[in-house]
């Protein structure tokens, strides 16, 4: 009896003690793709460290239509679809009521990452995503072609006209006919918007609505920053520069026809492949400043970890975003996918800069960076957006002066808004 009576009793405690309740989340993450390592990664690591099981719910590979799903699986408030979701950076606004307030949750991760892609996260006060990788327009200039002419990287926008100006008329007399001084995106879309707001930002013109919500952007600095964007088409940039989005820019920069380029840091890794023209010739700066008295104002980009607010294991859920948040995971992205990390930490890590010693020219770029004014115009951001990118290309192609633009663009920011923000 003796015996038994310590087994019996263990039985007892055990039974007494609640069970681990065991359950199943689902990720957005695409296995079937290039993710495939970096979701086993998560899976691994979340599954050793929690109770519970994770699935991978596969996401439509262009941003609108992830966005169109997700706001399906919202309205039907489904718990079941999707915990842990990857949402862009100008969708925070956008998504705020579907999204978990994690504030109590997450708050300590703040000093671990650069402060405008936090902020950029927070709504009416409550943290609603965590930075997961991090994103910014930058200038990429040909090394070869500055050192050819004695000139030094340029610093303000005004630098990069005298030297884009110059060194195309150069190129050109040497037989390069097709040269270019300077590349963007300037068709009618976000990524336009995006370009504008680096315009107008390095003029010290402000951010069109400010964090507020207060609209902004009718001010002389903001319409200089659009007139001498102007200024660019057809002298330093080619007239079909109003049709490039992000790859007809870096087709015509890597081809070896332009000296300076406007683009996302993805960019650069193409620009450095085996069979690329310019391979080893290509340098990377901030964006220019507006002047001596500008700033270097890079748009803001970039993916974020949340959780649904139909989550039925929201707590499983957060456990989820800080594992996706830590530097190890973020680390392993880049690793792995060539992702740029939103942790700061990351960039000292002496296996990433073994890997990507350019890396480190990104950092100031990031630390950098401006978001866009979705945050504080929540779901009327595309409204917002489409009325900027649309003034932006009306200055570019001459139907309007930048004093008419902010204006004009000040009256409809203000109709959009109403009586406030949705």
């Amino acid at each position: 009896m003796k015996k038994l009576l310590p087994a019996a009793l263990g039985a007892l405690l055990f039974a007494a003690l609640p069970a681990a309740h065991a359950d199943t989340l689902k990720m957005a993450c695409n296995i079937s793709g290039a993710m495939k390592p970096f979701c086993e990664h998560v899976k691994q690591r979340f599954e050793k460290e929690t109770p519970h099981k994770l699935e991978f719910v596969e996401m439509p590979a262009a941003s609108d239509e992830k966005l169109a799903l997700f706001q399906q699986i919202f309205a039907a408030k489904d718990g079941n679809a999707v915990d842990v979701l990857s949402i862009d950076v100008i969708w925070v606004g956008l998504l705020d009521k579907h999204m978990l307030d994690l504030t109590d949750k997450v708050k300590d991760l703040e000093p671990a990452f650069f402060p405008n892609n936090w902020k950029n996260n927070i709504v009416n006060g409550r943290i609603k995503a965590v930075p997961g990788q991090v994103d910014a327009g930058m200038m990429y200039y040909r090394k070869d072609l500055l050192e050819k002419y004695k000139e030094q990287p340029p610093k303000t926008w005004e630098d990069l006209t005298r030297i884009a100006t110059k060194i195309q008329k150069a190129e050109r007399d040497a037989g390069q006919k097709n040269f270019w001084g300077f590349v963007f995106q300037g068709k009618a879309y976000e990524g336009l918007s995006c370009d504008v707001m680096e315009w107008v930002a390095s003029y010290n013109g402000g951010t069109f609505v400010d964090p507020a919500g207060n609209v902004t952007i009718n001010n002389p600095k903001a319409a200089k920053a659009l007139n001498t964007a102007a200024s660019w088409v057809g002298t330093i940039a080619p007239k079909g520069v109003m049709g490039y989005q992000e790859e007809e820019s870096r087709a015509v920069f890597q081809n070896g026809d332009a000296l300076f380029m406007r683009n996302w840091p993805y960019a650069y890794l193409l620009t450095q492949d085996a069979t690329s023209p310019v391979r080893g010739k290509v340098g990377v700066l901030p964006i220019p400043k507006g002047g001596e008295d500008g700033l270097h104002a890079a748009t803001l980009g970039g993916w974020q970890w949340g959780v649904s607010t139909y989550s039925k294991n929201p707590d499983a859920a957060v456990k989820l975003v800080r594992i996706l948040s830590e530097s190890d995971t973020q680390k392993r992205a880049f690793m792995l996918l060539g992702i740029p990390p939103a942790r700061v930490d990351t960039y000292q890590d002496a296996e990433v800069q073994a890997k990507a010693p350019y890396l480190a020219e990104f950092k100031d770029v990031f630390a950098n960076a401006v978001p866009r004014p979705s945050t504080p115009t929540r779901s009327q951001f595309p409204k917002v957006s489409k009325a900027m990118f649309n003034a932006g290309y009306d200055v570019l192609s001459g139907r309007a002066t930048g004093e008419q633009a902010v204006a004009d663009l000040e009256d409809k920011l203000k109709r959009i808004k109403g009586r406030e923000w949705k």
